[in-house]
């Protein structure tokens, strides 16, 4: 089966847009839940029930009536505004309720800097997953400015790296492994996951398959609601909370 390479996808472009990456459609198929939490725990809510997925995790009741898909980038400021003012009342209103699940898929869309973000967000696992995406949201403007501050031709310099390599010193640029380690990942196990090229392939394929089962899909935010894509005007909270009140009705 045809995947994407890696070159395609660890050019690092400027720091603004949003829009899908470009590359060969392949799947890995349907996207899937391995449900190991299915109710709350005694005095929590549904938003303490969290499962994996074959792309990312699940918040909520893994039976909900409305099931949200957030695709998202960790470098992208358009994601992080909504993270700032979505996912607090998402969470909140809705998720808390057991009536919608809240599954987050991170997306490859600025390149080296967001395979990082991603292998550091996933390393410990599906408890610690949306703590340490939504950290990452809080401290974006922190981790991309490290990089951009080291100028195109260090950056220029790492890219020319094996992918094994290559993500463990994107990384250091951005002081991802501190940042981690502040947060129960020890940098040995993040440097192992930046450098596991099994990993690495996986985050490839899984922004493949964004591409490949929504052709509509144009950048990130993206969101899908009960298996549909929903329109652009969808990327914020003030779009997206009304189609949630509608399909509830």
């Amino acid at each position: 089966m045809l995947r994407p390479s890696l070159a395609c996808l660890m050019g690092f472009v400027a720091l603004g847009a949003c829009d899908k990456a470009t590359q060969p459609a392949a799947s890995s198929g349907p996207v899937s839940v391995k449900v190991t939490q299915d109710k709350p725990p005694p005095g929590g809510t549904w938003a303490d029930v969290v499962n994996a997925t074959s792309a990312g995790a699940v918040m909520g009741n893994p039976n909900s009536e409305l099931k949200l898909v957030e695709i998202g980038s960790l470098s992208c400021p358009v994601c992080k505004r909504f993270d700032d003012e979505g996912v607090p009342q998402l969470v909140e209103k809705y998720v808390k309720t057991g009536r919608v699940s809240w599954e987050f898929r991170p997306y490859i869309i600025h390149g080296a800097i967001d395979m990082a973000a991603n292998l550091v967000a996933r390393c410990n696992g599906v408890k610690t997953f949306f703590p340490l995406v939504r950290a990452a949201y809080k401290d974006q403007e922190q981790f991309v400015s490290k990089v951009e501050a080291a100028g195109q031709v260090k950056i220029a310099q790492i890219q020319t790296l094996p992918p094994n390599r290559l993500f463990v010193e994107m990384a250091s640029l951005a002081g991802l492994q501190d940042w981690a380690a502040a947060r129960g990942v020890p940098q040995a196990k993040s440097n192992q996951c930046l450098s596991d090229q099994t990993l690495i392939d996986q985050e490839v394929q899984l922004t493949s398959d964004v591409t490949n089962q929504y052709p509509d899909f144009y950048g990130t935010p993206s969101f899908i609601l009960n298996g549909k894509l929903l329109p652009r005007d969808s990327a914020s909270w003030a779009g997206l909370e009304p189609q949630l009140q509608a399909a509830l009705k």
